[in-house]
């Protein structure tokens, strides 16, 4: 399990570093900004969940192959964006995979160090959804989970996937394929069609629509 928790946080690692780079090159960020912004997003999550489960020094600033992997990522997109440029949606597609891999992976380590199934559920989300807050927080932008999009609770769902299945005592490679595979598919549907979650209604909302409903009249 260890190695395939390691394998999932550095495959992670390497697509939210895509993610936070192509995000700084998109803001016109110098080479020194996109590989800041590269590490931080690729590994605010991990170090996050080692410091509270008490994995520390966290494996992001403890092993060479995490800052190894980030600026790997990131200089590709500085020097390579406008390929990367013509995909469409490319910061969300990466963000879309590094939110799956890091949720299960976070989940995964957890249960490794003994948390309970709960408990590791809300880690591995909290795990996934680190890196895009801090990625956003950066760039002067709303972070996506506290937008009405779903963000969290795809992570969540992918994570609960992995407890359940070590609960169950499924293999543990299938059952972090599957979790993340329900989370990556959410996500994507959240944003092909969408969905989100409730959001409050206020004043100003509530007279934009009536605006609305009069210009229609």
């Amino acid at each position: 399990m260890k190695t395939l928790v390691l394998t999932l946080d550095l495959v992670g690692t390497f697509v939210f570093a895509l993610s936070g780079a192509t995000a700084g090159a998109r803001r016109r960020l110098d080479i020194f900004g996109v590989l800041v912004l590269s590490f931080v997003a690729a590994n605010s999550g991990g170090i996050v969940r080692d410091v509270l489960i008490g994995a520390t020094p966290p494996a992001a600033i403890s092993d060479w192959r995490y800052l190894a992997v980030s600026m790997l990522a990131g200089l590709m997109i500085f020097f390579w964006y406008p390929v990367i440029n013509r995909m469409r949606n490319a910061v969300s597609l990466f963000d879309a995979a590094g939110l799956a891999l890091f949720c299960v992976a976070g989940a995964q380590k957890a249960l490794v160090f003994g948390l309970e199934p709960v408990m590791a559920a809300l880690l591995g989300m909290l795990t996934g959804i680190g890196g895009g807050v801090a990625r956003d927080v950066l760039l002067s932008n709303v972070p996506a989970v506290f937008r009405s999009d779903i963000y969290a609770v795809a992570a969540l769902a992918g994570a609960s996937v992995v407890v359940i299945g070590d609960a169950l005592q499924l293999p543990t490679t299938p059952a972090a394929c599957a979790g993340a595979a329900l989370c990556f598919g959410l996500r994507l549907a959240a944003i092909r069609y969408g969905w989100h979650l409730p959001t409050a209604r206020t004043p100003d909302a509530q007279d934009a629509n009536d605006g609305a409903g009069n210009q229609e009249r």
